[in-house]
């Protein structure tokens, strides 16, 4: 069964041994479970793609200030037809499957340690801890729809050509990619917080 008829997602090889259990890769014709999926570890069982288009649809707030930057307001069909225009334009440039560049990108762009606040006897430390790997793919992909947005905000560029361009330079772990860039800086902060 290919995805929406045009991508195998059979096959598809999982490097890191962390993700392999929660990277979702079942091989579904349409990706919109519709709220279906639930419990404590529902995103386990969903689409690593359809969890992409649902950070297209709102991918969180930003900065102090709760700014969103998405336009697209929760149009599913818009946002999956957003990521089917980006996976031919990597299909064309990489002449690999797309859904195996996203899940190389999402390894390659994904935090092993973060940091957070510890508070004791009034003062706060930061500590460094690791990240799970369900966080890592949410936080990964959250970071690489915000740096498509960036890229294509107010721009000539349009949103499936940046989440294109940004899906490969992090699958080549190119600094070029806002993700990657985020990864390296929230591991050095956890590595001077240890």
């Amino acid at each position: 069964m290919k995805l929406y008829n045009l991508y195998e997602s059979e096959g598809i090889v999982v490097n890191d041994p962390g993700l392999k259990r929660v990277l979702g890769l079942n091989p579904r014709l349409m990706l919109k479970t519709s709220g279906r999926v639930k419990g404590k570890y529902a995103q386990t069982k969903m689409n690593v793609v359809e969890r992409l288009i649902r950070f297209l649809c709102h991918a969180g707030t930003r900065g102090k200030k709760h700014k969103i930057m998405t336009n697209t307001t929760g149009k599913f069909t818009r946002n999956a037809k957003t990521v089917l225009d980006a996976f031919k334009i990597i299909e064309e440039k990489t002449k690999e499957n797309p859904i195996q560049v996203l899940v190389k990108a999402i390894e390659k762009a994904s935090p092993r340690e973060e940091i957070t606040t510890i508070e004791y006897g009034g003062a706060k430390y930061p500590q460094a801890v690791d990240t799970s790997p369900l966080r890592r793919i949410s936080l990964t992909l959250r970071l690489m729809v915000h740096g498509a947005y960036d890229k294509s905000f107010n721009k000539k560029a349009k949103i499936h050509e940046t989440l294109a361009n940004e899906i490969i330079a992090a699958s080549k772990e190119s600094t070029d990619s806002f993700a990657v860039s985020k990864r390296i800086e929230a591991e050095k902060q956890a590595n001077s917080a240890r």
